[in-house]
This record gives structure tokens, C-alpha cells and sequence, in this order.
């Protein structure tokens, strides 16, 4: 190499060398995609899940949810609009929405998150092996009506009790049926209350309330839990006391409330997420179905309604709301 080629051979790998880096941009992390259907309570619950698990919103995981609101006409599209939605995993938190899920979709990973009983309503074939795209949790608990009616004969010992019942909640029939096999037992009736809508909610509770019921059984249900707050308010008025679900009942002012920790199955969720983002399939993850019950007795409310709890009950309470 003669000494002008050197020169400029130096020159182009000095330029080379100089010139800025271009072509492979940095790769950064999967950006996961997860939608949430109804439960709007309990979507910060499972976005804290998710972050103890490693994922953080803005970083790698985007959750975008679509709430009904109660009214259940809308389920069906906005079904639709998350299977079309492009989501690694949808996590549904009522049961009629997941039979919107189940009717929309049967590949899209599906994690139930609060669902009644997923066997009885055909989403999974079974609890250890659901071998669908469904998995999760379940609420089914075959006893948790009669503790209901128990609480409220416990609270109203000589008055006669009540249930209300939404009509559009799948899982209502079963639980109205063992209620009243109970009371026929006990040769007591038990009348029952239907709202089809959250504008039926408050001529439901008056019709219960001219039959002079005490205590009524409220059964799970979002379209009711939307309307929580009200329904304890008029149930106040009506000197009535309410036996709810869930802690957040208590919460928005019902009497007491008996059920699974909400909050905890939408944490709980996070990690069937978790496992289906790293390659697990839903219809080989067996089904969860934790038994950990709470009572919440609301203090408040019973100085409004002038009960006074029991010592036995405030001893079983797993929390007291003043």
C-alpha cells in the first residue's frame, strides 16, 4: 500500500468511526396487553397485583377496562370490542359478563376473577382441569346462602326475612332455591323480591318492606353493587336491615356483609395472569376456589336501625365499621 492509499484509507475509517450510530434501535421491554371487564372497584386491587408481580403500566403492561355500569344490554359489545381488542389476557370480575366472554370468545386467554360458580355456568369443564380459555377463581361456595339466611335470622330472630334478587344474575336461582328449601325446614317463608334493573331496585325493596321484613338477603350481583350505597340508604328508611356479599356493602352502609375477600381475588388474579403472559395455557391451570370468608358488621348502621349485635356476632366479626 503506497502511502496516498494509506492516507486515505485512514481517512475512511476515521470518518466511519466518527459518524453517528444508526440502523438497530435499543429493544425495550414486551409491552403487555391486558383488559379488564367490570369489577371497576377492584381494578386498582389487580393492578397492584400485577405490579408485585414485576409489571408496571406505562412501562410493560397496558390495561384498559370496559364497565357496564349494571346495565347488562351492554355486555355483549363491550364483549366484543375486547376480543377484537388484541389483548394478550382478558380478566372478567361478574359472572354475566363472562358468559358475554364465553359467548364472544373461545380462544383469547379469559382469567375469572369474581365469578360465582364457573362449573354450573359452563365455562370451565371442570375446577381441576377447565380445558377451555377460561381459568381463575370461583366463588362457588355451596353453603354461603344458608350463612346469609343464618345472619339474618340472627339479626331479625322474631321478624319474618326477605331476599331481593336481581333477575339477570344467572347464579340467583340457585342460591334462592337453597334458601328456601332452609326455610321450609324451619316452616318459615321467605319472600322474594325481583329487579330486573337499577330502576326496579327501590319498588323491590318496598314490596319486601309492606310485608313488614325485617332483614333481607341481598344476592351477589353487579347491577346491585352499583346502586350499594342507595339500596342501604333506603333500606335505613324503611328501618330494614341488609345482609350483603361483600365487605363493600358494609362499607356503603349495609348492616353486615358475609363473603370472600373482593379485593383479595382481584390481587389474586394478577398471578394467572402472570402465568399465562410466561406460556401457560388456561385450560391446563386448575381453577382456585378460596374459602376465606369475612363478616363485616356496620355499627353505624345498627344505631341507625336501633339493633343492638349480639355479643356472639361482634365475636365472629372479622371487621367493625363505626
Amino acid at each position: 500500500m503506497d502511502q496516498e492509499t494509506r492516507r486515505r484509507f485512514l481517512l475512511t475509517v476515521g470518518v466511519l468511526l466518527a459518524a453517528p450510530r444508526v440502523g438497530f434501535p435499543q429493544q425495550g421491554p414486551k409491552v403487555w396487553r391486558v383488559g379488564y371487564f367490570q369489577g371497576s372497584p377492584y381494578l386498582d386491587e389487580f393492578t397492584k397485583g400485577m405490579r408485585e408481580l414485576g409489571y408496571e403500566v406505562g412501562r410493560n403492561l397496558v390495561i384498559e377496562s370496559r364497565f357496564a355500569g349494571g346495565h347488562y344490554d351492554r355486555l355483549p359489545a363491550l364483549a366484543a370490542e375486547l376480543v377484537h381488542g388484541n389483548f394478550d389476557v382478558i380478566v372478567v370480575s361478574s359472572t354475566p359478563a363472562a358468559a358475554a366472554l364465553k359467548r364472544a370468545t373461545s380462544t383469547v386467554p379469559v382469567v375469572m376473577s369474581i365469578v360465582g360458580d364457573p362449573v354450573r355456568s359452563g365455562f370451565v369443564s371442570s375446577l381441576a382441569r377447565p380445558g377451555g380459555n377460561f381459568t381463575g377463581l370461583s366463588l362457588a361456595n355451596p353453603d354461603i346462602s344458608l350463612k346469609w339466611f343464618e345472619l339474618a335470622r340472627i339479626v331479625a330472630p322474631r321478624s319474618q326475612i326477605g331476599v331481593l334478587a336481581d333477575a339477570k344474575q344467572p347464579t340467583a336461582p340457585w342460591y334462592v332455591k337453597d334458601i328456601e328449601r332452609a326455610a321450609q325446614e324451619l316452616g318459615i317463608r321467605v319472600p322474594v323480591a325481583y329487579a330486573p334493573t337499577g330502576n326496579d331496585i327501590e319498588s323491590a325493596l318496598d314490596s319486601l318492606a309492606k310485608q313488614r321484613i325485617a332483614a333481607i338477603v341481598v344476592l351477589p350481583s353487579t347491577m346491585f353493587e352499583s346502586h350499594a350505597a342507595r339500596m342501604a340508604q333506603i333500606a335505613v328508611e324503611r328501618r330494614i336491615a341488609l345482609i350483603a356479599s361483600a365487605r363493600s356493602w358494609a362499607e356503603r352502609g349495609s348492616l353486615l356483609s358475609y363473603g370472600q375477600n373482593y379485593a383479595a381475588f382481584a390481587r389474586r388474579a394478577a398471578t394467572y395472569v402472570d402465568k399465562i403472559l410466561k406460556g401457560a395455557k388456561p385450560s391446563e391451570l386448575p381453577v382456585e376456589q378460596p374459602m376465606i370468608l369475612e363478616l363485616t358488621i356496620n355499627l353505624t348502621t345498627a344505631r341507625k336501625l336501633g339493633l343492638t349485635i349480639s355479643q356472639e356476632l361482634l365475636l365472629r366479626a372479622d371487621n367493625m365499621i363505626e
